[in-house]
């Protein structure tokens, strides 16, 4: 039996209240920037519920013994933010997964259907072989950039259960792409939205990231991922 993609969208209130105030075109930088982190610290948290390893221990309370679980650190963790809007995302998945380690990495597409350019590529090599890895991206338009950075890991040998994807926004076709090259994958987001315009921009969609985070005009191919 073939996989499929897995797009998990949680029916969380805040959630819903974050990405609403991500989608008003008069939410000003500073509130974009908290809405970014809020959907980045509860997309986080549930992206993780089922997924880092625990192991048991005992330990005493002030009055008896008895047994406990916390997070395994013997397994590996690394965080991939997407430059440069993915960093506010992991602004709020840092405070969920303040100990892993971080490697940034920034790609650029100079058309919606042209190659993809690698600007900048801090992935460590090897990577550990039981090492779980998440990527951070803000938004998932034509889903060319991700997938370059998917590809990429899936070269070193991270894929499957290893590795989940958390985004504030992702669109249909960008979900389509993905699942047809990637289907062993599970994506965590705020909403799907049905469309891209001629631009790849995601409709409704919340604009562009970058302009919003960052109050200024992206640079030349700094397009939803």
């Amino acid at each position: 039996m073939g996989m499929s993609l897995r797009v998990v969208v949680p029916p969380h209130p805040l959630i819903g209240h974050w990405l609403t105030l991500l989608r008003e075109r008069s939410t000003p930088p500073p509130l974009f920037g908290t809405a970014m982190a809020e959907l980045g610290r509860w997309l986080t948290y549930e992206a993780v519920r089922d997924w880092l390893p625990q192991r048991r221990l005992e330990l005493d309370t002030p009055l008896a013994r008895t047994e406990g679980v916390v997070v395994d650190s013997a397994v590996p963790l690394l965080v991939i933010p997407m430059l440069r809007a993915g960093l506010g995302l992991w602004q709020g998945g840092v405070q969920v997964l303040p100990a892993a380690a971080v490697a940034h990495v920034a790609l650029r597409a100079e058309a919606v259907e042209g190659p993809v350019e690698w600007i900048l590529d801090t992935l460590p090599t090897p990577l550990e072989e039981r090492l779980g890895v998440l990527i951070y991206v803000p938004t998932i338009g034509s889903g060319a950039s991700l997938l370059a950075l998917l590809e990429r890991l899936r070269g070193l040998g991270v894929a499957g259960d290893r590795l989940r994807v958390i985004t504030a926004l992702a669109s249909a076709p960008g979900l389509k792409a993905i699942g047809e090259r990637i289907p062993e994958l599970t994506i965590y987001c705020a909403c799907i939205d049905a469309e891209l315009d001629a631009q790849g921009r995601i409709l409704p969609g919340c604009g562009d990231p970058v302009e919003r985070l960052y109050g200024f005009q992206p640079g030349p191919g700094e397009t939803p991922a």
